[in-house]
C-alpha cells in the first residue's frame, strides 16, 4: 500500500496546504496575539512543515528522477522553492513577496516530476535494477 501512494500529489497538497496557511492564517487569526496565543510566527511549526514539505518532496523526487525519467529538473526547482521558503525565514519585511515564488516552484517541480514520470514511464540506464 505503501508504493501505491501518489507522492507527487501529496507533495502538491503539502504545498498548497502550507501556502494557503501562510497566507491566510494572519488574516484569520490577527487578533491571537491580544489573548496572549502567538502562533503566527512560530519558528519551531514554522521548520517542522518545511521539513515535512522537504522530506515528501525528497522522496517523491528522487523515485521520479531514478525509476522514471533521469531529469534534474524537478529537483532544482524543488531545491530553489525551499531555499527561498528558509529565506523567508530569514527576511520577515518581505515574506509575502518571497512566499508565493517559493510555493509556486515546489509545486511546479512536483507538476513537472510527475508530468516526467507519465512521459517516460521508465527510463533504462546503468544503475535500473532489472537490466
Amino acid at each position: 500500500m505503501f508504493k501505491k501512494w501518489n507522492w507527487d500529489a501529496i507533495g502538491i497538497g503539502a504545498s498548497l496546504a502550507c501556502a494557503i496557511h501562510c497566507a491566510l492564517l494572519p488574516l484569520f487569526f490577527s487578533s491571537l496575539p491580544l489573548l496572549g496565543i502567538n502562533i503566527l510566527h512560530n519558528i519551531q511549526f514554522e521548520l517542522g512543515m518545511i521539513l515535512l514539505s522537504f522530506a515528501i518532496g525528497t522522496y517523491s523526487l528522487y523515485h521520479g528522477y531514478k525509476k522514471h525519467h533521469h531529469s534534474y529538473r524537478p529537483m532544482i526547482l524543488f531545491t530553489i522553492g525551499i531555499l527561498i521558503i528558509l529565506s523567508r525565514m530569514l527576511f520577515r519585511s518581505i515574506e509575502l513577496w518571497l512566499l508565493f515564488p517559493a510555493a509556486f516552484l515546489i509545486i511546479f517541480a512536483h507538476i513537472n516530476n510527475h508530468m516526467s514520470c507519465r512521459v517516460h514511464n521508465h527510463a533504462h540506464e546503468d544503475d535500473c535494477d532489472h537490466q
